[in-house]
């Protein structure tokens, strides 16, 4: 018998798969247990709906995400080089995933949002707390960019909003068109936006 927090675990790590791989609508309970070797029963021991699950999943992953963006937008590194970092991360995690699955997965916690918005309050508060995550870093770099007079910006929080849009459109493009080469253009499209100050 598997410890409670060995099977909490594996169905966290399922479902996420699952549902990034495919999406939230296509993937059942009975599917999520089977992946996950889990009885019927268990699951509703640790959670109480699909949604639930789906909640703590994309809790799971935004703390894994957030040891990753933790180094990356380090004050110890120049505050452009956080971006650059960021975006090579992204290509890097999205080509994993497409040898892994075998096509663009995007992100999953914006998929969701989107899928689910209108249609599940939980789901869609808890992306709109992840996307706010994201904007914070790109926030914290942006206000350090300006400080150092490396762009001209006087709404930091607007920049990095409008950075994180641009970026996850690109991510999408990407998903839709099943393209990584559409990545490319993350990192140039962020510069662009930011409008970088000559030294």
């Amino acid at each position: 018998m598997k410890p409670a927090c060995e099977t909490k675990g594996k169905l966290l790590q399922v479902a996420l798969r699952l549902i990034w791989e495919n999406s939230y609508g296509a993937v059942g309970v009975e599917e999520i247990c089977r992946q996950a070797g889990v009885k019927k029963g268990s699951f509703y021991y640790f959670f109480p709906s699909k949604s639930g699950l789906t909640v703590a999943a994309m809790e799971a992953h935004w703390q894994e995400q957030c040891a990753a963006l933790d180094l990356i937008f380090s004050p110890k590194i120049p505050p452009l080089a956080r971006f650059e970092l960021y975006c090579r991360s992204a290509c890097e995690r999205q080509q994993a995933k497409k040898e892994e699955y075998g096509k663009v997965c995007g992100c999953p916690m914006v998929t969701l949002g989107a899928e689910l918005s209108t249609q599940d309050e939980a789901i869609r508060a808890k992306t709109a707390e992840i996307m706010g995550g994201y904007v914070r870093y790109f926030e914290a770099a942006v206000r350090d960019a300006a400080a150092q007079g490396l762009v001209l910006c006087d709404d930091p929080t607007a920049a990095a909003r409008r950075l994180f849009a641009f970026s996850q459109g690109v991510l999408l493009q990407a998903k839709v068109f099943n393209d990584l080469s559409l990545l490319a253009d993350m990192q140039p499209g962020m510069f662009r936006l930011l409008q970088p100050q000559p030294a």
